[in-house]
C-alpha cells in the first residue's frame, strides 16, 4: 500500500470528484433567485456551504458505514476508501463524520433564522438521510433507495432550498427546475453504481443497479441524462425564455458519455465516467443558471 501524508488521506475521504453534485443544484437556485430579482447573497452562500458539507459528510459516512458492514473489501473497483485500506482508523473516520456534521449544524442555524421551520425540516431530515443512506438498521442504498434519495436531498431539496433562504417562497415552476439538476447528480450514484454491481451484490448490498441488472442501470443512466435536457426544454415551453436554452450546448457532451456508460464495466473505465459525469452536472447547471438569470 503507498504510504500518503494525513492531510492527503482525509483529502481522499472527502472525494472531492464528488462536490460538483453539491455546487450545481446551488448555483440553479441562484440563478432562479436572480431571475425573481430575489438574490441575496449570505443566503446563498451559506447555502453552498450547507451543501458541501452535506455530500463531505455523506462521503465519510459511506466509507466508514460500508467498512463496518464488511460492504467494502479488496475487490473494490471504485477509488480507494480511507478506512478500508486503513489509511484513516474507523474511529477517526467516524469522528470526522462527526465534526462535518456538527458545522453543518452550525451553518444551518443561520439558514433556520433566515428561513424558519421549513429551513430547520429540511435540515434534519438532510443529515438523516445522509446517515441512513448507509448506515442505520435499513441502510437505503441497500435496499435500492440510494438514487431516490440522491434525486429528493441533492436535487430538489438543494434546489429549492436555496432558493427558498433567499425568496422565503416557493413556486412550481422552481420545483420544475430542480428536476434536471436531480436527474443529473442522481446519474452520478447510476454510475457508481454500475461500476460496483458485482461487489455490492456479493456483500448482500442491493443496491437499485443489482437490482435492474447492468442492462437496466445504463438505460437509467441514459434516461437522466436525457430527461435533464427535456426539463431544460420544459422551462423554456413554459416562458423562461431562451437563454435557458444555452443549457443545451452540453448535448455532445451528453451524448460523449451515453457512448461511454455502454463501455466495459471496469473501474478505470467508470472512474473516469463518474468524473466526467460529475462535471456535466457542474457545467449544465452553471449554464441553466445562467439562462434562467438572463431570461
Amino acid at each position: 500500500m503507498t504510504t500518503i501524508s494525513k492531510r492527503d488521506a482525509w483529502l481522499l475521504a472527502s472525494r472531492p470528484k464528488t462536490l460538483p453534485a453539491a455546487v450545481a443544484p446551488v448555483l440553479v437556485g441562484v440563478g432562479l433567485a436572480i431571475h425573481d430579482d430575489v438574490l441575496a447573497i449570505l443566503p446563498a452562500l451559506a447555502a453552498l456551504l450547507g451543501a458541501l458539507l452535506l455530500q463531505v459528510g455523506v462521503n465519510l459516512a459511506n466509507d466508514y458505514f460500508d467498512f463496518m458492514k464488511g460492504v467494502d473489501s479488496e475487490e473494490r473497483r471504485g477509488p480507494t476508501r480511507v478506512t478500508q485500506s486503513g489509511l484513516i482508523p474507523p474511529e477517526q473516520v467516524r469522528l470526522g463524520m462527526i465534526v462535518i456534521f456538527g458545522l453543518s449544524v452550525l451553518n444551518g442555524s443561520y439558514l433556520i433564522v433566515v428561513g424558519g421551520w421549513p429551513i430547520l425540516a429540511v435540515g434534519v431530515l438532510s443529515i438523516l438521510a445522509a446517515l441512513a443512506y448507509s448506515g442505520g438498521p435499513y441502510p437505503l442504498a441497500s435496499h435500492g433507495l440510494g438514487d431516490l434519495a440522491v434525486f429528493i436531498f441533492f436535487g430538489l431539496f438543494a434546489v429549492c432550498g436555496t432558493y427558498y433562504v433567499q425568496a422565503l417562497d416557493l413556486t412550481p415552476l422552481v420545483v420544475l427546475a430542480a428536476l434536471p439538476p436531480g436527474f443529473l447528480i442522481t446519474a452520478i450514484l447510476v454510475v457508481n453504481n454500475l461500476r460496483d454491481i458485482e461487489t455490492d451484490r456479493k456483500a448482500g448490498k442491493t443496491t437499485l443497479a443489482v437490482l435492474l441488472g447492468e442492462p437496466g442501470a445504463r438505460l437509467e443512466y441514459v434516461l437522466l441524462l436525457i430527461g435533464a435536457l427535456l426539463g431544460v426544454i420544459a422551462l423554456w415551453l413554459l416562458g423562461f425564455g431562451w437563454p435557458v436554452l444555452i443549457a443545451l450546448l452540453t448535448i455532445p457532451l451528453h451524448l460523449r458519455l451515453i457512448r461511454a456508460i455502454y463501455g466495459p464495466n471496469e473501474g478505470p473505465h467508470m472512474n473516469l465516467t463518474l468524473a466526467q459525469t460529475a462535471q456535466l452536472a457542474l457545467i449544465f447547471c452553471a449554464l441553466m443558471a445562467l439562462g434562467i438569470a438572463l431570461a
